[in-house]
């Protein structure tokens, strides 16, 4: 029979595919709005498409395993028991897979007592019987002795399920040096860590195939056991029972009485209808497009053609944009607008998303929309026509912006002001899954919270089709729509984060971006030129120390000098070999100093610090100030990071890291820079939070708190208290805040770990108000699924509950650090929002520079440093009513450095 005309059965192992897809996708980036995980379900049916589109087959079906028991963990109970409890994300994936596939028109099996792989191997021995050309999808090893001129094994690679090898007779030869039906007995001599099938101890594949292409089979070589010396042959004598049973198991049974047969898995219509219904609940909107495009089951039928027509009728379409200048452009803005209610918490019908067009950083065209109706402006800077928009822009009414931060900056470049910011659907979208680092685009919000797919231009076309460019008004339509969806999810205190911390943070941030920094060319590349010279000594050094030169940069020729050359113990075990990274080197220097290791750990932090200067020196613009990115979505506990360059990781307690600061300097016009820090504000929330008597009284009194501590653990008087003594009980204050075990802390201090859990025990019977506080936490996040900030910023956790030991771990070190680190991320971010209204009711000229950390930097105006101090002290001790005084302390000086306090 020619090939185009002989009938193709394509056979998919069900579980085996969906936990690949489960693995290879991240499992936050796939989650309907109710939180059911989908990951595994789209990167099945992605496969499946990629197969049908390929492949063609005119028959299908997909078997599933019915649970993990079956004949062969009968007879052998140990069988597959290593495998780890299914994670919790992956439970109730299969069942809604599986309907998918029924709306599709695509058999699934399941027999009980057997695997899906019997059931394949069943199919695929009915189907060459019958004449079919077979393809077997599969992610078992296993099913490598289905293969032979009428079978293909299509297997998934490591990455996932998207790029499948082809197995067939000379593939397998290639790969293996063996014939297909001889695979079994290689994984009968090695063993399958995977089901828990020990082998024979030292045997690997190499020498199993050189076995067997010199015996010819396992009953060969088993009789032919005594003429095999070595340590191998021994083992073969001793462990023979081993292979024989791992033989019996992992053979794949042909004969199992099924239900269906090839011919009944001949590719059935799909019902459009249902499969519309399914990936709506699924929320696969890209997915379902490429479905009802894959010819065979997006057909003509006239079902086919109502159910399109009636989505199309029910779609909304966008509104076609206007173009209005001067008084019409007036007349719509009043129309539209009014003034944002006092304590306003969602935007309002009057609300208008704006979206602005920018090239190299300033406006080009600028789109409003509401729910109906949009206007589009090519910009024209000084023109009359749009001192309507301009007043607007300024004025108090309700606007939404998307990614609002990069729009305001380039309004504001082009001299325009902005006020009213009222709704921003990437903090909204970030604020409801803080952990998640999908849903941040445009696109992906209006696929996840409309359904919808927005128009996307194809990046192959030099010359985009006009159906697909949306333009700002039209983005501006679809940012109304997404932020009036995502307001409808928002608890009320989520509301009062938006709208009170984290919109008026982002208009602060837009203008300390504008602002920027001055730093000092000069100092830099003279620090960087230092660096340069002892990096190039030191490397030297350690050259003369190992008698060759190597790149002190490679992980690989660093593992061969320490652990081979220089035969030092070994570090945590990788993919690569041994670690080298800065925490195992210094671990290992401590337990074991060598003078080459010394000199790597000098060496990279030299370069670590050359790099660090030259991320700020390139970013340091014409008017000779760097101008950060402040990450205000970055994080899931509120925390603003800094990036391009990141001012955030400019280390403070070194020499070398005090002359980058110092070339921080006081701008041009400007009296001296003014820092102020917040004093152990994270062990202030704590004390606030756990309500302990002890620690408040620490506080209270004003003397040093780790000293005040260490007296009552180590029961001396304050005075008395060691610099030893107070290491170890602020490394236990702080470690205790983020989860920090008796080794972890054991590790940290270099200390025994019997004396780190003594000291956790001593600690809490001083401070038992801390420990409650900390088991309450995890038990209440347990409850609720989340934590909470003293300001009601929410941090959802998935996996308190899990049965997975590793995720459950995770959450429940990170649950107990989320409140007291969004708290502190909460506290300074209304201490900023409060300051800028002061400067500007105030109507001072001195201006913000930068935030880092729990610092403030700021260029003080001439005559204004009493006036400012005054500002900013307040401002940041009254940002949030603790039980405990808000400490602050200023500095002020020519540069950063010497602001230091």
């Amino acid at each position: 029979m020619p090939d185009n005309e002989q009938p193709t059965l394509l056979i998919i192992d069900g579980h085996s595919l969906a936990f690949r897809a489960f693995y290879a996708l991240p499992v936050d980036s796939f989650q309907t709005r109710d939180g059911q995980h989908t990951n595994a379900i789209h990167g099945f049916i992605a496969m499946l498409i990629n197969l049908l589109k390929a492949e063609k087959p005119t028959h299908l079906g997909v078997a599933f395993d019915i649970s993990r028991f079956s004949f062969r963990t009968r007879e052998y109970p140990e069988y597959k028991g290593t495998r780890g409890e299914t994670p919790p994300e992956f439970i109730g994936q299969v069942p809604l897979l599986q309907e998918a596939l029924h709306a599709l028109g695509i058999t699934t099996i399941e027999k009980e007592d057997f695997e899906a792989d019997d059931i394949l191997a069943t199919l695929a021995k009915q189907g060459t019987d019958e004449g079919y050309r077979v393809l077997v999808v599969s992610g078992d090893r296993d099913a490598i002795q289905l293969v032979n001129d009428k079978v293909t094994l299509l297997y998934p690679s490591r990455q996932g399920v998207s790029d499948l090898t082809r197995y067939d007779i000379e593939k397998v030869y290639d790969r293996y040096g063996i014939r297909p039906e001889q695979y079994p007995e290689i994984a009968a001599l090695v063993g399958e860590t995977s089901d828990n099938l020990p082998g024979i101890p030292k045997v690997g594949e190499k020498t199993a195939v050189k076995w067997l292409n010199q015996f010819g089979s396992l009953d060969a070589i088993l009789e032919h056991r005594d003429e095999i010396p070595g340590v191998v042959g021994n083992n073969l004598r001793e462990f023979a029972e081993n292979a024989i049973r791992n033989r019996r198991l992992n053979r794949l049974l042909t004969d199992v009485e099924l239900p269906v047969g090839p011919a009944d898995l001949e590719r059935k219509p799909a019902d459009e209808q249902r499969i519309r219904d399914v990936f709506a609940r699924l929320e696969f909107r890209t997915l379902l497009d490429r479905v009802l495009k894959l010819e065979g089951i997006a057909g003509d039928s006239e079902v086919g053609i109502a159910a399109a027509e009636a989505a199309a009728a029910q779609a909304k379409t966008a509104p076609v944009p206007v173009t209005l200048l001067d008084e019409e452009l007036a007349a719509w803005l009043a129309r539209h607008s009014a003034p944002a209610a006092a304590g306003a918490s969602e935007p309002s019908p009057e609300a208008i998303a704006v979206q602005v067009e920018t090239l190299d950083g300033f406006p080009i065209a600028i789109g409003l929309a509401t729910e109906h109706e949009s206007v589009s402006l090519p910009w024209i800077p000084d023109s009359r026509d749009y001192a309507p928009l301009e007043a607007w822009l300024a004025g108090p009414s309700p606007k939404i912006f998307f990614n609002a931060k990069q729009q305001i900056k380039a309004l504001r470049s082009a001299g325009l002001g902005v006020a009213g910011l009222a709704f921003d659907p990437v903090i909204a979208a970030w604020l409801l899954k803080p952990d998640s680092t999908a849903d941040r685009s445009l696109a992906q919000l209006v696929d996840r919270h409309l359904l919808e797919t927005l128009p996307t231009p194809d990046p192959n076309q030099l010359v985009p089709d006009s159906d697909t460019v949306v333009g700002p008004a039209g983005e501006a339509w679809y940012a109304w729509r997404v932020a009036r969806a995502l307001s409808e999810l928002l608890d009320e205190r989520t509301r009062r984060v938006l709208t009170e911390i984290e919109m008026p943070t982002l208009m602060v941030l837009a203008q300390m971006e504008l602002t920027g920094v001055t730093v000092s060319h000069a100092e830099l590349s003279e620090l960087s030129a230092e660096l340069g010279e002892s990096a190039a000594a030191i490397a030297s050094e350690a050259f003369g120390i190992i008698g060759r030169e190597i790149n002190l940069g490679s992980p690989k020729q660093i593992q061969e000098v320490l652990f081979d050359q220089l035969d030092m113990p070994k570090t945590r075990a990788t993919k690569t070999g041994y670690s080298t990274d800065a925490g195992a080197l210094a671990d290992l220097q401590a337990s074991n100093p060598h003078p080459f290791l010394g000199l790597l750990l000098s060496h990279r932090d030299a370069t670590k610090l050359r790099q660090i200067i030259e991320s700020v020196d390139k970013a340091i613009a014409p008017d000779k100030r760097v101008h950060t990115t402040y990450v205000q979505t970055g994080s899931s506990t509120g925390r603003i990071s800094s990036t391009d360059p990141n001012l955030q990781n400019i280390p403070v307690r070194t020499e070398e890291g005090r002359r980058i600061r110092a070339a921080f300097q006081v701008g041009e016009g400007f009296e001296t820079l003014l820092t102020a820090d917040y004093s152990q504000i994270e062990m202030r929330i704590m004390a606030h939070l756990s309500g302990d008597a002890g620690l408040i009284d620490a506080f209270h009194s004003g003397e040093d708190l780790h000293r005040f501590v260490g007296a009552r653990i180590f029961s001396v008087d304050p005075a008395d208290v060691t610099p030893n003594m107070r290491t170890k009980v602020k490394a236990m204050s702080y470690g205790l805040a983020y989860g920090l075990s008796a080794f972890g802390l054991s590790k940290q201090l270099r200390i025994e770990t019997a004396e780190a859990k003594q000291l956790m025990t001593d600690y809490f019977e001083r401070f038992g108000s801390v420990r409650d506080y900390l088991r309450n936490v995890v038990v209440q996040a347990k409850a609720d699924g989340y934590t909470e900030t003293i300001f009601g910023r929410r941090r959802p956790f998935a996996n308190l509950n899990s049965t997975n030991r590793v995720l459950r771990d995770n959450d429940e070190r990170a649950a107990l650090n989320a409140p007291i680190q969004g708290s502190a991320a909460d506290i300074i971010k209304i201490a900023m929002i409060n300051i800028a209204g002061d400067l500007d009711a105030q109507e001072l000229s001195s201006r913000m520079l930068l935030q880092v950390h729990d610092e403030l930097v700021f260029d003080v105006a001439p005559g204004e440093w009493d006036a400012l101090s005054a500002i900013v002290t307040h401002r940041m001790s009254t940002a949030a009513e603790l039980t405990v005084p808000l400490e602050v302390q200023l500095g002020r000086g020519q540069n950063w450095n010497a602001a230091a306090h």
